[in-house]
């Protein structure tokens, strides 16, 4: 035999699990954060991290070559091509995705 309130505890846990997806289904849809580009990003915080001192090393060793007057306008225009395209990648990206519409 049924017993005469096992509806209504049904209905309840209907209504209960009816509102936690309601109120989940938001949250899960704002999960958009790619592990990708996370990590994409890390990658580059750290080469930039690891570059900036490598930079600055570079523009001084260029300096004390053009000093002693050995140094050939080939590594200064490398090295200045060099850290533009190191220090300048994100905007770079940005402005070829832009133009690609991606």
């Amino acid at each position: 035999m049924h017993h005469p309130t096992a509806r209504p505890v049904i209905g309840t846990y209907l209504a209960f699990l009816t509102l936690l997806f309601v109120v989940l289904v938001p949250e899960l849809a704002l999960a958009q954060a790619s592990p990708f580009m996370t990590g994409a990003t890390a990658l580059q915080s750290n080469i930039l991290a690891w570059l900036t001192p490598v930079a600055i090393i570079l523009v001084m060793v260029l300096g004390g070559m053009a000093m002693a007057n050995r140094m050939s306008w080939g590594w200064c225009i490398g090295a200045i091509l060099g850290i533009a395209i190191a220090f300048g990648a994100p905007q770079i990206v940005t402005w070829v995705r832009g133009m690609f519409g991606v």
